[in-house]
C-alpha cells in the first residue's frame, strides 16, 4: 500500500475567535504533560448496494468533513491555534492542519482490514517537524488526515496534543465534529452538539514558577523505565467468553466482582512480568514493578466536574508489585492491587489540588511517586480508551468498522511499556494494544494464557 498526499491546508473556524479568548491558558495538570500526538484512526467502508459515482461521493464527504470541522472549531477554538510556550496557546484561528491523501489504485480498504499491517498504518498519519522534535512552541494543537481508497472507503486520522487535553477532551471534540456533520445531512437536533467547558485553568491554576525542564514532567517520570531498541506493537483481542472466564479467575474475597478492565489488566501484567523475568534470566522473584492506570478525575470530584471539561483532568494510579510471594503475581492478587490503586484517588485529592495552593499538593503527590521509583525496576502503564465511545463516531454515513492506533515502523526508539485498552466493535470484547521491545514481545505472543493475536477486524465482534 502506497499513500499519495493530495493536499495540505489549514481549516479555520467558520467565525473568528473573540479577542478576549485569544490567549488560552493551560491548567496545572497540562503543565505536567508534554507535546505528543497520540494517533487514533477511524475506518469507514463505502456500503452501497448498487454501482454509483464513487469519486463524487468521496468528494462530497471530504467537503462535509471540512465544513463541519470549520464549524466545530468555533466551539473548540484553541485547536485552531498554536502553542506559544509550555503554558499557553495562541488562538489565532490559523486552523487545524488538514491533509488529504489517497491510497494507490487496486488496494481496497477491505484488503487492508483483512489482515492489517500495523506498521502500514503509519502511512495514514501526517507528520511534521514539530512532532518529530517534540517541541511544543509553534506546533499545531491538532491534526487531521483523511485517506481515501479507490473503493470509496475512508480512513480518518485525528489527533490533539496531549498538552491540550486527555482522552475525554479528545472524545468530546470528535463527537462534536461528528454531530455537526450529521446535522448537515440529517437536520439533527442542535442539542446533540457538544459545548466544552474551559474552566480548568480557573479550577486548577497553572504554576508559573514550574521549573522547565523538570524531573516532575510526565516525560521525565517515565524516562527511567524507557528501554531503547526495536519496539513492536501487537494487538491481543479478548472476546466476551474469554473475559468472563478471566473475571472468574481474578475474583477474590477482597474483589468478588472484578471489572473487565481489571481482569484483562491483571492477566497482561502477569504475562509481561513473566517475560521480564524470563529475559533477565532470574530464577528468583519478579522485579519490583509499578502497574499504572490513568484515572479520570472528573468523576472522582464531588460534585462531579463537567463531563466536557477541557484539559488533562487525570491522575496516574500506581500499584507497586514487590512480588515477595508468588501469590501477589497471580490474577486474584494482581486484581486486588489494581482495584485498590484505582479507587485510591478520591474527592479529597481532587479538592486538594484546586485553587491557588493546589500546586503544592499536586507536586507533593508527584514527589511521592518519584520516591517510589527508587525501588521500582519496571513499569507497565495502562490507559483505557473503551469508555470514550469511539465506535459511535458517525459523520452521517455510518459508524466505523474499526478504530485503531498505529505501529512503530522499523526504527530504533526509546519507550516505556504501554498498553492501550479499547472495546471491540460491538462493545463486549477488549482489544489490548501492547507496545514492547521485540525480545519481550517474542515471549509474550507465544504465551498460551493470552487471547487471539491480531485477528482481522472484519469478522470481529
Amino acid at each position: 500500500m502506497e499513500v499519495e498526499i493530495i493536499s495540505r491546508e489549514c481549516i479555520k473556524p467558520s467565525s473568528p475567535t473573540p479577542f478576549h479568548l485569544k490567549a488560552y491558558k493551560l491548567c496545572l495538570m497540562d503543565q505536567y504533560q508534554y507535546h505528543r500526538h497520540y494517533p487514533k484512526l477511524f475506518y469507514y467502508p463505502l456500503n452501497l448496494s448498487e454501482a454509483t459515482d464513487i469519486d463524487h461521493i468521496v468528494s462530497e464527504r471530504l467537503q462535509l468533513l471540512k465544513q463541519s470541522l470549520s464549524e466545530t472549531l468555533v466551539r473548540f477554538y484553541p485547536l485552531a491555534g498554536k502553542f506559544t510556550d509550555r503554558y499557553s496557546i495562541e488562538c489565532n484561528d490559523e486552523g487545524i492542519l488538514f491533509v488529504q491523501a489517497r491510497a494507490n489504485k487496486g488496494f481496497t480498504l477491505n484488503e487492508f482490514l483483512n489482515q492489517p499491517d500495523l506498521n502500514l498504518i503509519n502511512k495514514l498519519i501526517p507528520v511534521d517537524g514539530n512532532e518529530r522534535s517534540g517541541q511544543a512552541a509553534g506546533a499545531h494543537v491538532a491534526k487531521v488526515q483523511v485517506t481515501s481508497f479507490y473503493c470509496g472507503g475512508l480512513v480518518i486520522f485525528a489527533s490533539i496534543s496531549h498538552m491540550f487535553g486527555d482522552g475525554t477532551t479528545y472524545s468530546s471534540f470528535l463527537k462534536s465534529w461528528a454531530a455537526t456533520a450529521r446535522n448537515h445531512n440529517n437536520n439533527e437536533e442542535e442539542s446533540s452538539l457538544i459545548y466544552p467547558s474551559y474552566d480548568a485553568s480557573y479550577l486548577f491554576p497553572r504554576y508559573d514558577e514550574f521549573p522547565f525542564p523538570s524531573e516532575l514532567t510526565r516525560k521525565a517520570q517515565f524516562a527511567p523505565f524507557c528501554k531503547t531498541g526495536r519496539f513492536v506493537m501487537r494487538r491481543f483481542v479478548f472476546q466476551a467468553k474469554a473475559i468472563a472466564e478471566l473475571k472468574a479467575k481474578a475474583a477474590s474475597s477482597s474483589v468478588q466482582y472484578p471489572s473487565r478492565i481489571e481482569a484483562v489488566s491483571a492477566l497482561l501484567s502477569k504475562c509481561i512480568m513473566a517475560a521480564f523475568k524470563s529475559k533477565s534470566g532470574s530464577s528468583g522473584s519478579h522485579k519490583p514493578t509499578l502497574l499504572t492506570h490513568v484515572v479520570n478525575l472528573r468523576r472522582k470530584a464531588r460534585p462531579q466536574l463537567p463531563e466536557h471539561l477541557v484539559g488533562n483532568i487525570i491522575c496516574y494510579a500506581n500499584a507497586l508489585i514487590c512480588a515477595d510471594g508468588e501469590v501477589e503475581v497471580e490474577l486474584d492478587g494482581l486484581g486486588c492491587k489494581l482495584r485498590e490503586s484505582i479507587m485510591k484517588p478520591g474527592s479529597d485529592f481532587v479538592n486538594s489540588i484546586q485553587g491557588s495552593g493546589g500546586f503544592h499538593n499536586y507536586f507533593k503527590a508527584l514527589n511521592d511517586e518519584n520516591d517510589v521509583h527508587t525501588v521500582v525496576q519496571e513499569r507497565i502503564t495502562f490507559t483505557n480508551w473503551g469508555k470514550f465511545g469511539y465506535y459511535e463516531i458517525d459523520f452521517g454515513w455510518g459508524k466505523p468498522i474499526w478504530v485503531s492506533v498505529a505501529g512503530f515502523g522499523e526504527s530504533i526508539i526509546s519507550l516505556p511499556t504501554v498498553i492501550i485498552l479499547m472495546n471491540t466493535r460491538l462493545g463486549d470484547g477488549i482489544e489490548a494494544w501492547v507496545s514492547l521491545l521485540e525480545d519481550y514481545m517474542n515471549l509474550l505472543q507465544v504465551d498460551k494464557e493470552l487471547a487471539t493475536l491480531d485477528p482481522s477486524p472484519l469478522g470481529q465482534a
